[in-house]
């Protein structure tokens, strides 16, 4: 006889709710926000820079400039590779909207591409039939912390000189050939929202190896001004500045970077410990043949923002909306990601049609997020499974196999 699931008014899983994700902060964290406080800085003081190489040096690139948060730094990537209107820039339709609104900022068009059905990741050969004379970059996206085929992206972007704008804000701590994400790509963005692998509360960084475009970067984040003398066009006092550009005030807090200064000394354990998590869910779900587990790539490292499983609903008597609800109804905090962009109504009005990503599509329904966190424990973990059996179980056809 079938479980009763909470949803029909059996008794759920777990008494308290368990969100997706959660932030991680410890005393150490605490305290280094609180000396901020008491400091002469709040804001644009030394823990900025601090931060910046922090960054840096993790990843392996020659510079870092922080934003308050993850689209502004994405915004400020498309200034700096000189995205403008009627420019084209490509893009997966499988991410949250922030890859395709940063170069609609900047007046350029959107090229959604397909993904690749096991990576969940832009399609290099669909995004090369997507480029036209007017196609100025490619903002790939590393979903759910893998790494994308950087390897056949950076071969497109030579071939066709294209810039490489790494929508990393899922993979801080990730490697794609032993190599750290971020000292990859022409500019890497790394998002440090609370669910993310480390957090400052809000806030984002773009990575590079170029000084002309971390020039660009640290001006546009500033109104577009500078006080460099050898940069101004007139002669001031030593008070003097100029705006050379319609940059916005994108500026982090020096207590973002205080409380990033912090995360970071801890970022390896985490995702050590998102890695234990995900071996757990593998090894517990690889007997239900209704749910693919994530595929890792062989020369790839996931720093695992995310799992999601794929359900196969040949298998199941019902749909993803009604396994999601059934979940919830346990107390476990599933989630989706994503809705494809264009499926959105500012990007409807703008001519997008369903049928642009077949593949995308196909995965957004069958898609589900299973809560992935460093302070879930080990009895999380078996609510979680103990969920997810029962209602898969609830719903798998008699004669699956």
């Amino acid at each position: 006889m079938k479980p009763k699931l909470a949803i029909h008014g059996g008794t759920p899983v777990r008494r308290e709710f368990l969100p997706y994700g959660r932030q991680a902060i410890h005393d150490d964290d605490i305290r280094a926000v609180t000396d901020v406080l008491k400091s002469d800085f709040l804001t644009t003081g030394p823990k900025i820079e601090q931060f910046e190489k922090a960054i840096a040096s993790y990843v392996g690139a020659k510079y870092a400039v922080s934003f308050t948060n993850g689209t502004a730094a994405l915004h400020a990537a498309c200034f700096a590779a000189g995205i403008n209107e009627g420019d084209e820039v490509i893009t997966t339709p499988l991410t949250f909207v922030t890859s395709a609104n940063a170069p609609r900022y900047q007046g350029a068009n959107v090229v959604f591409s397909d993904v690749d059905e096991k990576t969940y990741n832009i399609d290099p050969k669909a995004a090369e039939k997507q480029i036209t004379p007017k196609t100025k970059a490619i903002i790939p996206v590393d979903f759910a912390g893998q790494p994308c085929d950087y390897d056949a992206l950076t071969g497109l972007a030579e071939r066709y000189n294209l810039t490489i704008i790494e929508d990393a804000a899922h993979a801080i701590g990730a490697k794609y050939k032993n190599k750290h994400i971020g000292s990859i790509s022409d500019m890497t963005m790394f998002s440090f929202h609370p669910v993310k692998q480390m957090t400052t509360g809000e806030g984002g960084i773009i990575t590079t190896n170029s000084f002309k475009y971390y020039e660009k970067l640290i001006q546009f984040r500033t109104h577009g001004i500078t006080r460099e003398e050898s940069k101004l066009m007139n002669q001031g006092g030593p008070w003097y500045y100029e705006m050379h550009h319609l940059g916005f005030n994108y500026r982090m807090t020096d207590l973002q970077a205080a409380l990033g200064i912090s995360q970071i000394k801890r970022l390896n354990q985490f995702i050590k410990k998102r890695k234990h998590l995900v071996s757990r869910y593998d090894e517990a779900f690889k007997s239900i043949q209704a749910i693919t587990t994530p595929f890792v790539h062989e020369e790839a490292q996931s720093s695992w923002h995310l799992y999601v499983i794929h359900l196969a609903q040949s298998q199941l008597t019902t749909d993803r909306k009604m396994i999601y609800k059934a979940l919830q109804s346990e107390n476990i905090g599933v989630n989706v990601h994503y809705i494809p962009v264009y499926y959105h109504p500012y990007y409807k009005h703008l001519g997008y049609l369903k049928g642009l990503c077949p593949v995308a599509e196909s995965l957004y329904e069958s898609f589900i997020t299973l809560p992935l966190f460093p302070s879930m424990t080990e009895a999380d973990v078996d609510d979680v499974v103990k969920a997810v059996y029962k209602v898969i179980d609830y719903y798998q056809k008699d004669d699956a196999s």
